[in-house]
Parts: structure tokens; sequence; C-alpha cells
């Protein structure tokens, strides 16, 4: 029974290359559980175990399909980047073991009390601010360092911080595209910035650049309030992104 047990169930010190197929379902195990999932294209299918927060089943939508990746992040801040093909394979469950690289969430907690590098990237509202700071990459994700400053006698409840690509002009009669991006990781306390007072956050993304016709926006809004705050990045500061050192 041993032996059989081998046939199915695999074990990786480094990411796979997956094979899946129509009619099997891959049980991918993950050490921590699991918090955010990015596939290729569509023609991977995936779902999480509702009983189980590190468990991710996978299956192809379609046969044949061309060659595409899928992207987890535990809890941890690790990522894992894993190709996937189409293809019959003999594991039906993979196991992946705690990543001996520096997690993304270490790098992101690293750099909250970084100098500024950057300039030019800000926006004001009653006495609140919000600056860009510094953008950093390390592999495959880059890095948003953030300063907020309240300079107001109230307290700034933060509703939610979100990040997006939008179109820099508007045609008449048309809608402005927006493709909003999921964080890797926030590191920073993103929930309340109390009276005069300021307040380091570092974001994590996967890499990206963006055409000229649009920009990152960044957006802090305020619960129950007005002073909601727009900052616009735009390809010309991103590529200017510092290279992270290796941490040991």
């Amino acid at each position: 029974m041993v032996c059989a047990i081998g046939v199915f169930v695999s074990s990786f010190a480094q990411t796979p290359n997956l094979q899946i197929a129509t009619d099997k379902t891959i049980s991918l195990i993950f050490p921590y559980p699991i918090r955010h999932v990015d596939r290729g294209t569509k023609d991977v299918l995936v779902q999480p175990v509702e009983e189980s927060s590190n468990i991710l089943l996978v299956k192809a939508a379609s046969k044949n399909f061309p060659e595409t990746n899928l992207s987890v992040v535990t809890d941890d801040g690790s990522v894992y980047s894993i190709a996937v093909a189409y293809g019959e394979s003999s594991t039906w469950i993979y196991r992946f073991p705690v990543q001996l690289k520096t997690s993304v969430s270490t790098y992101a907690n690293s750099i909250l009390d970084n100098p500024k590098t950057m300039i030019g990237i800000r926006d004001a509202s009653w006495d609140m601010m919000a600056r860009v700071v510094g953008i950093y990459i390390k592999d495959d994700v880059i890095y948003y360092q953030l300063d907020l400053q309240n300079g107001s006698p109230i307290d700034y409840d933060i509703n939610f911080l979100r990040f997006y690509i939008r179109d820099k002009k508007k045609a008449k009669r048309t809608a402005v595209q927006e493709n909003e991006i999921t964080p890797l990781y926030v590191a920073g306390n993103i929930s309340c910035l109390k009276a005069n007072t300021h307040n380091s956050i570092v974001v994590a993304l996967n890499k990206f650049t963006i055409p000229d016709a649009k920009y990152l926006a960044i957006e802090i809004v305020e619960k129950n309030g007005g002073r909601n705050l727009l900052m616009k990045v735009n390809n010309r500061k991103i590529i200017k992104a510092i290279s992270l050192p290796d941490l040991k």
C-alpha cells in the first residue's frame, strides 16, 4: 500500500511543472492557508476547499490549451508560481514545503521604515496627505512604499485601499476602463491613522508595467468621510523601481 500511495502523492522541494486534464482533479496542499490565487488563463479551473484553507483543487477547463501558469500566495507571504500544461499526470496530490527563500511578507516589512527614494506622486485633502515614497522590486514582485500623514485633529479611518490600472483619457460617451489589482501582501496599519500622526504602508503586487495611455491608480477612501485620496503612478516611475538585495 505504501508503494501505491507513492504513485499518487508527491512532495516537491521546488515548484513543480503541473500537468492537468479535464477528467481528473489535482490537489495542491500548501504549508499555510491560501490567501490569493491568480490563474494565467481561464483554461485552468481552481477551487479552494472550504474545510481546509491550505488545499487548492485544480482541473483543466479545456483540452490541449497552451502552457500557462498559476500563482498562489499563502498567509506567510510566500508566492508559489507554478507552470501549468495540459496532460495526463500519474500524481494526483502535490505537497508544497515551506519556502526556503525570504517571503514577500519579510521583504514588505523590511522596507516599511526605508527613507524616501521617490518624489512627485502625492495627493492631499483637508490636512490628509498620501505619497508614494518608494518603489522596489524583488523577483516577480513590486513593492510600493506609501507614506500617510494626518495633520488634522480628527482620526482618519480607512475604508479601503485600492490599486487599479486606468485610462488616462476618456472618450466621450465611453466608460472608463479599470483593471483592479489584488495585493499579494500589505504591511503596516491600514485601518486607522490617528490625528496628527503619520504612518507607512508597503503593498506588494505582482510585477507589471503599463502602456503610456494608462496609469496605476492608488486610491485611499475614508470611512464615513470625504477625505478621499488618489495617487497616479505612470510607467516612467515604475521602471525606476529599486532592486532589493537578498535577505539572510
